[in-house]
């Protein structure tokens, strides 16, 4: 629906600022980055600081750590098959290396694997693609240019956007594999944004030092998936189980990684994969909803790797923090939650107040940023009411035409312009209402750089993974977090599979006993998982349920 009349009086105190804003933006005049000291007392207002919003968990190998309640539930969950049911003796598929999860990470350890000799099982839990790297638009970080900037500087920009709480190995292989990763895209056929000449376009992202950011319109992470999933499609030896969650890993009687247990959604049957390695690519856990808030992620982002994983023995770090992306939609309500790329504010559009006012650095760090969002929408009162009662902030997206030239806004974003005009709105003339969205999980399971676990032959790539990005990740380094840990777990899987794998019974006693550790602690609840889907049932629809039976959400 179009803004009604009450945004649209709103919107004229916008207007009424914009000339003046835009040329003090132009003379390079902008609101002062924070200090250090300033935005630790910003991050108060950021809900990953909540204390009520975590627990202590009750079991497993992170037992005591104190993490998001939507998250400790499913971790203090049981199975949702009984793993006495299971037959490990007997095996549906066999394959060199399995790949969970058919997003950006899996489908680049998929080609890397086959690539390195391996014959390949991608299972994915929907449609080869359905992901979250789908949703991703606003770029890749990569220092390619070899001019003012490099690896040097993006490690020291991902270290301090992660309040140099990360990993520094992790981050080392990040940023050193990075333009490596850009080539290998390019050369598959990825079309970036160019200039005439051939150059990739490349602009600022909150919390950079370097205009390393690069692009595909504001449609980056589709033309990347559009890219890698082609090309996966094209290898002979990659074969792709669509609608076939895991839910449930295999190990050895040598205590290797062995495979795992598939559930195939349209026939509700459970089928065995024996696999001489295993990369876990399943993604974050948006839909979790956690604090209440929306969330920017696809229909399966459960943490179903998260949980598997940490069945079988391998510990999390850094699920503390969760990412609250600072612009989602809020308005309008029917495509609440829905991504507005940074983007925007690196091409100099303004954040602004009921007043018409900046209030903040549009290139703050994320944490920072939302927080700033949320203080002022929540302590200071000057936010803008939608309809609903709930609200926001503008984000003054005609001010990038004024700035770059009639047009620029139809060019570097026909993905949110062409989706604003479905209701009505024109972003070349209107700003949009914005809010902070559940967006990224910042922490997973603990891994090396290499890709490894604690568990031989169990490698991870992607958001499933924790410590590249420590409490806060910077844009731009998710699209490249999972091409750069897909490609080294992908051939690191593979090259276990040809001279490390060790052959044995396959067992899924780790799962009798975690159950048994879950029983005894009183900490499930009746609670199974992975959780594997979500459920928007309205409570009165299952009341008239008679014959419907659920497991956990699944019917």
């Amino acid at each position: 629906m179009p803004y009604p009349e009450q945004l649209k009086e709103l919107i004229k105190v916008v207007e009424s600022t914009r000339v003046d804003r835009v040329e003090r933006k132009k003379k390079g005049e902008e609101v002062p980055f924070l200090s250090l000291e300033d935005r630790e007392t910003m991050l108060n207002n950021h809900p990953d600081f909540k204390k009520e919003g975590r627990r202590e968990l009750k079991v497993g190998a992170s037992k005591g750590y104190a993490i998001a309640h939507e998250m400790a539930d499913l971790l203090e969950a049981t199975s949702r098959v009984d793993p006495a049911k299971i037959d490990v003796t007997k095996w549906d598929y066999e394959t060199d290396v399995l790949v969970i999860g058919g997003g950006g990470a899996g489908t680049s350890a998929a080609l890397l694997a086959e690539e390195n000799g391996a014959s390949v099982i991608l299972a994915t839990k929907l449609r080869h693609g359905d992901a979250n790297t789908m949703m991703a638009e606003g770029g890749i970080q990569a220092a390619d240019k070899g001019e003012k900037d490099s690896p040097y500087y993006h490690y020291l920009d991902v270290m301090g956007g992660g309040h140099f709480t990360n990993v520094p190995p992790l981050v080392e292989a990040l940023v050193n594999n990075a333009p490596g990763a850009l080539k290998w895209l390019e050369h598959l056929g990825c079309n970036f944004s160019k200039f005439e000449d051939g150059r990739m376009k490349s602009i600022h992202g909150g919390g950079t030092s370097r205009k390393r950011m690069h692009f595909a319109g504001d449609i980056t992470g589709a033309e990347i998936m559009r890219t890698i999933r082609d090309e996966s499609r094209n290898r002979e030896k990659i074969t792709v189980l669509e609608f076939s969650p895991a839910v449930e890993l295999l190990l050895n009687e040598h205590g290797n990684v062995g495979g795992a247990v598939l559930y195939n959604l349209e026939t509700q049957e459970y089928f065995n994969v024996k696999a001489k390695s295993v990369v876990m690519a399943t993604g974050g856990s948006g839909r979790l909803h956690i604090q209440g808030f929306m969330t920017t992620n696809h229909y399966g982002a459960t943490a179903d790797g998260v949980v598997m994983g940490y069945r079988a023995g391998v510990p999390v770090s850094f699920l503390h923090t969760v990412q609250y992306h600072p612009t989602g939609i809020v308005f309008p309500e029917q495509a609440e939650g829905i991504l507005i790329t940074e983007k925007f504010r690196g091409s100099g559009a303004n954040l602004v107040n009921i007043d018409g006012e900046q209030f903040v650095n549009e290139r703050e760090p994320r944490d920072v940023e939302a927080a700033a969002i949320i203080q002022e929408c929540t302590v200071k009162g000057k936010g803008v009411p939608t309809p609903t009662g709930k609200a926001g902030i503008w984000l003054d997206s005609p001010m990038i035409d004024m700035l770059s030239g009639e047009g620029t806004v139809r060019k570097e974003f026909p993905g949110k312009y062409i989706l604003y005009k479905r209701f009505g709105i024109d972003i070349t003339k209107e700003p949009m209402l914005i809010y902070p969205t559940l967006h990224y999980q910042n922490g997973g399971l603990e891994f090396q750089a290499d890709g490894t676990t604690n568990i031989p032959g169990f490698f991870l790539a992607g958001e499933v993974g924790g410590g590249i990005h420590g409490e806060n990740r910077l844009m731009g380094n998710s699209l490249l977090d999972i091409v750069v840990f897909g490609r080294i777990s992908g051939k690191g899987a593979a090259e276990f599979a040809k001279s490390s794998f060790k052959d044995g019974k396959l067992t899924i006693d780790h799962v009798v006993k975690y159950n048994k550790e879950v029983d005894e602690s009183k900490a499930a609840d009746g609670r199974v998982a992975p959780m594997l889907l979500p459920d928007y049932t309205d409570p009165r629809v299952r009341e008239r349920q008679l014959t419907t039976n659920y497991v956990g959400n699944v019917r």
